[in-house]
């Protein structure tokens, strides 16, 4: 009778996969001993394993390569880095580390920006394209970078005042960008997304404020759509809809080269994901390639500008089944040692779903749970497994510890939950690990921040 939880997953997926594996009745990510980092560390406990940070660029910038060389696409492919997704710098480091470029969205960016160039992490050959709505400070900061020498920076305009800002402050020849405000998926709150001019606009507003400036040119067309990019016939439509935009203003406006399709490559959320990277790229590269050559206009080159997507999958956290409560005859509610409202916001905030696995006792039986958090919201619990409304973990034992993991978490969760500053109920953020692996494939780790504490909270507080 198969009644373990690893008969479960099993059963239920392929396991072992890719970055899963199982040690005896332990699970390893990465080949990393999650057990031994609980021992060594505690838990509750957050870590990024920062060679996953690389692999995924380098992974997107082979389908590009390839579908680039299969296609003989005549134009180039840039990799950039939403900082937003992350701004930590030990982030920053390791996606410097593979010739890429950064997209900004906000004044205190472009502040990241100048830190890494001092440090000789990032130089004037990488672009640096700013997206968001620009106002005093961050029209300040870019100004600042592109009177400092930084000629690859371009501001993507927002709204029409923007370049007005933009001219006013800066001294010399500079180029910018222009984002479309896409039509958003029918099912949504709205029509129009309130980020960028919309389709029909971009022309005349080219030819009124750009065409005729002789200090300005304009270099990228911007394109983006909130569902990501994903083999739906509404990608496809926004997407021609887009090319048909770039096709009109290439026609009248020759410095323009690029194409920036924006991001949205999705992460695995389950250990049941399937999402056909390779193929998505070479269609997309084939779609821009096929329209340009109808029209007879040089094919331009692509931008990417993938958050989630690269640094995502690189973070996990690990927290200890404190206590089970039956709460009625079909709901058994497992208490971790911290909150998801503060540690994964995502699971309450957009019902965002993560892989959840049992990091050890996998030989033992299991059972139906739900999750809650430690704090007093009804609204702190996670219960959204991909499959179904409830979660399959070994049986709880008091006298045998029980720890959970939930993995591919590293984009937003920390700046959205304040990082370092006050958590909802003022449960402590957990100590963050960092996880490096050298040329020989040997792990170290350390420790990147202790868990909060009460002192530190207090005098956020004003309780000096």
């Amino acid at each position: 009778m198969n009644t373990k939880y690893s008969d479960l997953i099993d059963q239920t997926y392929y396991f072992p996969q890719e970055e899963f594996t199982l040690e005896g009745s332990e699970l390893r990510f990465h080949d990393i001993d999650l057990m031994e980092l609980v021992k060594k560390y505690g838990a509750p406990l957050k870590f990024t394993y920062l060679p996953k940070i690389s692999d995924n660029i380098n992974r997107a910038k082979g389908w590009f390569k390839s579908a680039i060389e299969k296609h003989n696409y005549k134009g180039s492919y840039n990799y950039c880095y939403c900082t937003k997704s992350s701004h930590f710098e030990h982030v920053l480091n390791e996606a410097l580390k593979n010739d890429i470029h950064i997209e900004t969205s906000s004044a205190f960016d472009i502040n990241i920006v100048e830190k890494l160039k001092q440090n000789g992490k990032l130089s004037n050959d990488n672009w640096v394209i700013c997206n968001g709505f620009k106002r005093d400070q961050y029209i300040e900061n870019i100004s600042r970078l592109l009177n400092g020498g930084h000629k690859k920076c371009i501001p993507v305009i927002d709204n029409y005042e923007e370049l007005d800002l933009l001219t006013e402050k800066i001294d010399s020849k500079f180029q910018v960008g222009i984002r479309i405000a896409s039509e958003e998926e029918p099912k949504f709150e709205f029509y129009t997304s309130r980020l960028g001019i919309g389709y029909k606009d971009i022309v005349p507003f080219y030819k009124k404020q750009i065409m005729e400036n002789e200090q300005v040119d304009l270099r990228m067309l911007h394109f983006f759509i909130n569902t990501g990019i994903r083999d739906t016939a509404y990608y496809w439509n926004e997407l021609n809809k887009c090319l048909k935009v770039y096709i009109n203003l290439k026609r009248i406006c020759p410095s323009l080269d690029s194409l920036n399709i924006g991001g949205g490559f999705p992460i695995k959320n389950s250990l049941a994901f399937d999402y056909d990277y390779a193929y998505m790229v070479e269609e997309i590269v084939n779609q821009i390639q096929l329209a340009c050559e109808e029209a007879e206009v040089d094919v331009p080159n692509i931008f990417t500008e993938f958050g989630s997507f690269t640094v995502g999958e690189s973070g996990g956290a690990i927290y200890e089944i404190l206590y089970q409560k039956q709460q009625n005859d079909r709901e058994k509610w497992n208490m971790i040692n911290s909150s998801f409202i503060t540690t994964l916001p995502d699971t309450w905030a957009i019902s965002k779903k993560f892989v959840m696995l049992a990091i050890n006792r996998w030989n033992d039986e299991y059972e139906r749970v739900l999750l809650g958090g430690l704090t007093c919201d009804s609204d702190d619990y996670y219960n959204s497994e991909q499959h179904t409304n409830a979660i399959y973990l070994p049986k709880f034992k008091r006298e045998k510890p029980l720890y959970i993991g939930f993995f591919n978490t590293g984009a937003y969760q920390e700046t959205i939950g304040g990082y370092g500053g006050l958590q909802h109920c003022l449960i402590p953020t957990p100590k963050h690990i960092l996880i490096d692996k050298d040329e020989n494939g040997n792990i170290s780790t350390k420790v990147f921040a202790e868990q909060q504490k009460a002192s530190e909270m207090l005098e956020i507080l004003g309780y000096n």
